[in-house]
């Protein structure tokens, strides 16, 4: 693929926005900048503070321990740390670098502030609004669709900032529907690794010290650890080890920053982890781990682009055949192999559901990897499965459309249904 072609520039866009550092999970990473936002707009430090959340990002914030809180979990504590402390100038970086003395005020402050939690009645799956007030003075910002997407800020009623909720998907976000697999194996097949070194670098340094990490300390269930313990120390066992113990420590208040994919540390650390783990065994050079990376970043968002950031469907899923792309071509696989790599994987894990960050999206984690290191062992051993097998169809893009089909409009009520479950309905 020519540097100078649309479809290539379009690929590193797409990179350059998706692969950044965040601190914490994302869902309540978003509230707590949503709140060290709606701080800002106040111009003083809220006494009184309401979350209006969508029924995803409950989801995914109850159970899932906040970063620089003091082991606290849920809504209230990443609304809280971000209000109090949170650079709202560092996105999804908000809170990871909150002072010691900050950690100390947290617990006084959240006693002395006055929290509510509300369920938005809302169209959108990702939708957050934190109204801040002191005194007779309120502000309120409100977050769509992704999560730093600032589409309102109002200060007293008057507005500071609004986009039309129409345009909520960002006028400059790039044409992510261009993406198939054929162009994404050619575009990592030929990209111009100057153009992608750095962002590849920083995947590999964060979310190897954030698996360095889970495997050293006790976080969680210790997937990874157990991983390692029950079933030995093979190449498979190690990727999916790796990736698992990097989500044990980042679903269990781990202050490490990770490179995400698709908005979800959980994700960036299954597309990137195994991949990295099975370069060392099979003596890749840099260059031929940068080029698995891109395929298992690209395939990945690829996959989650027609599901949506928050579904019902766990997105490790998507990002476990990505990894196996991944895996498949470090191990000597061609275009064939990857495709035939990933709509096995999809075939073995889909319908994962997802209810929640917390400790078991690691073992989930871990059974996706597996999933995507099977597809292709399935292949190299000339078994796959073929069009009409449950979900598959001929051709990797129209089983990946099923696949988003899936997740995004035949799981709709499977959510509800989780989210009134994890919400005591």
């Amino acid at each position: 693929m020519e540097k100078n072609n649309k479809t290539y520039q379009t690929y590193i866009e797409i990179l350059k926005r998706e692969l950044v550092p965040a601190m914490g999970c994302t869902e309540p990473i978003a509230i707590a900048y949503c709140a060290a936002k709606a701080r800002e707009a106040l111009g003083a430090l809220p006494n009184k503070l309401v979350i209006t959340a969508s029924g995803n990002i409950i989801k995914n914030v109850k159970s899932v321990v906040v970063p620089n809180t003091g082991g606290r979990k849920g809504i209230e504590a990443a609304a809280a740390i971000g209000a109090l402390a949170g650079d709202e100038t560092a996105a999804l970086e908000v809170i990871a670098h909150i002072s010691s003395d900050d950690k100390e005020r947290l617990g006084p402050y959240l006693e002395t502030t006055m929290i509510t939690v509300e369920a938005a009645q809302s169209d959108h799956v990702l939708d957050i609004i934190v109204a801040a007030s002191k005194g007779s003075d309120t502000a309120e910002v409100q977050i769509v669709n992704e999560h730093t997407n600032i589409v309102k800020i109002t200060r007293n009623g008057k507005i500071l900032l609004e986009k039309e909720l129409a345009a909520t998907v960002d006028t400059g976000k790039p044409d992510y529907e261009c993406m198939t697999i054929e162009d994404i194996y050619d575009f990592a097949m030929s990209c111009d690794l100057e153009d992608v070194r750095a962002i590849l670098d920083r995947q590999i340094a964060y979310n190897t010290a954030i698996a360095d990490e889970g495997l050293r300390n006790d976080y969680g269930a210790n997937i990874g650890k157990t991983l390692l313990k029950a079933y030995g120390q093979s190449i498979q066992i190690r990727a999916r080890a790796r990736a698992a113990a990097g989500s044990d420590a980042r679903m269990n208040g781990c202050e490490l920053p990770v490179i995400i994919n698709s908005g979800s540390g959980n994700q960036g650390m299954t597309v990137s982890l195994p991949v990295i783990e099975y370069a060392k065994e099979v003596g890749a050079t840099q260059e031929q781990l940068y080029r698995a990376l891109l395929l298992s970043n690209l395939v990945t968002l690829h996959e989650k682009e027609g599901i949506g950031r928050l579904s019902a469907y766990c997105g490790a899923v998507s990002a476990g055949a990505g990894a196996g792309a991944g895996i498949a071509w470090l191990c000597g696989g061609d275009y064939k192999a990857i495709i035939h790599t990933i709509v096995n994987a999809l075939a073995i894990t889909s319908g994962i559901v997802c209810d929640g960050a917390k400790a078991s999206c690691a073992a989930k984690i871990s059974a996706a990897v597996d999933a995507g290191i099977m597809g292709f062992e399935m292949y190299r051993n000339g078994q796959q499965f073929y069009g009409g097998d449950g979900l598959v169809l001929k051709g990797v893009e129209n089983t990946i459309r099923n696949i988003s089909r899936l997740g995004r409009i035949g799981m709709k009520e499977t959510d509800k249904e989780i989210i009134d479950m994890m919400i005591g309905k």
